[in-house]
């Protein structure tokens, strides 16, 4: 056998040989933070649900005394939001819930929606520097441009348009952009989640809503609504739909989440689920995590698509939050958790912003051809469904005490 004899290595020459197989020195490798600081640096960060207006008319001893000094949103709060805590939470824009309670129907459900879009409107004016109206999608990119955080109204609860297709743009003029359509009473034209179910989802009064709805441009959202409710929304809507904060029940069986059989269906439609942080609707354990959100989107992403998720904390409508986040300022702990799971850049730009984004431009796109096509509605109840009497109203009782808003 032939033999190759190979010199022998000396000190020098070893040295020489295994010095390039040593990696040269490098920069620090990125860490989950970086990444998300520079998705979160170029995309609003849009949170479809924070109740800091009732919070605040709770707290003090006038429902509309927005100007106490100790709320000052400058300044630290009791509360789960302040504008230094957005800033640190990269919060680029943020639909402020203007929630009324079921009951509110007994002294004018009209009449307190007024009084809260008038704490939120508020609430907004009192902090230009913080704080910009935003009504449609370009103004949100506008606001956010300019460093400031887009600020848009969203009502929580059909019962407050009081069976008025009238009332409902009326809302729409104050600067309402999205109108959930039940909270967790059942409604005279719709069933909600967590009451008896009275109609097999929307009567046609309610399809009619949710066609006005579309017509004007604002979101039809449906959390707090049946799975019956859901799917006729989807059966009628001509226009994306949002739901402002829920969470897949594939992941935790709560009547408050959304089901498999409805996510499978937002393509078609192209809506957006907005993962909410409420810790009794994302897991059976004592205590929620970050892991428990990470899982819900990851869920909803899995079924609907990546274009089909976003983020709605229920932030100041809550009594406790998932541990690591604890309030606004933790918004990018969560999407470090996703950078950590394998998300790319442009996957978490879409859950922060992009998808909402695109969800209301086409939902204004249809808005501009509709108002072409048709007028306003003029049909009632009364026309469509007959008249129902306040005594066959339901009661919202399963979960509306303490219930997260």
């Amino acid at each position: 056998m032939l033999r190759i004899t190979r010199p022998l290595l000396t000190a020098a020459t070893l040295a020489f040989v295994v010095a390039p197989l040593v990696p040269a020195p490098t920069e620090a490798q990125e860490t989950p933070a970086d990444i998300v600081r520079r998705v979160l640096d170029r995309t609003p960060l849009i949170d479809g649900h924070n109740d800091l207006p009732w919070a605040i008319r709770n707290s003090v001893e006038g429902p509309h005394d927005v100007e106490a000094p100790a709320h000052d949103l400058r300044g630290s709060t009791p509360f789960h939001t302040d504008i230094a805590r957005l800033h640190a939470g990269s919060v680029g824009a943020q639909f402020w819930s203007v929630y009324i309670p079921y009951d509110a129907v007994e002294e004018g459900a009209a009449k307190v929606q007024l009084e809260q879009i008038d704490i939120g409107r508020q609430i907004i004016d009192k902090y230009p520097e913080a704080f910009g109206l935003a009504l449609t999608a370009s103004d949100l990119e506008a606001v956010y441009g300019e460093g400031r955080i887009a600020s848009m109204l969203g009502m929580e609860g059909g019962h407050a348009i009081e069976n008025s297709l009238g009332s409902l743009r009326a809302f729409y003029d104050l600067g309402v952009r999205y109108m959930t359509l039940t909270h967790n009473g059942t409604l005279d034209w719709a069933d909600a989640c967590c009451d008896e179910e009275r109609h097999g989802g929307l009567t046609d009064f309610g399809r009619e809503v949710v066609r006005e709805m579309n017509r004007m441009g604002m979101l039809v959202d449906i959390s707090h609504t049946s799975p019956a409710t859901m799917n006729d929304v989807l059966d009628v809507a001509e226009a994306p739909v949002i739901w402002s904060h829920a969470s897949a029940r594939g992941v935790h069986d709560h009547p408050r989440n959304v089901p498999d059989q409805v996510l499978r269906r937002l393509p078609e439609n192209g809506g957006v689920v907005m993962v909410t942080f409420v810790p009794s609707f994302l897991t059976s354990n004592d205590q929620a995590t970050i892991a428990d959100v990470a899982d819900h989107i990851e869920h909803i992403a899995a079924l609907a698509g990546i274009d089909h998720v976003g983020i709605g904390s229920d932030y100041d409508g809550i009594e406790s939050t998932p541990v690591g986040l604890e309030d606004v300022s933790k918004f990018p702990a969560l999407f470090e958790e996703l950078v950590r799971r394998g998300w790319s850049e442009d996957e978490l730009a879409k859950l922060a912003g992009e998808n909402v984004l695109r969800a209301w431009r086409e939902a204004e796109e249809v808005a501009r051809i509709l108002q072409r096509q048709r007028p306003p509605s003029t049909r009632t109840i009364e026309d469509m469904d007959g008249l129902i009497g306040p005594e066959d109203r339901g009661t919202g009782e399963l979960g509306t005490a303490g219930a997260a808003r």
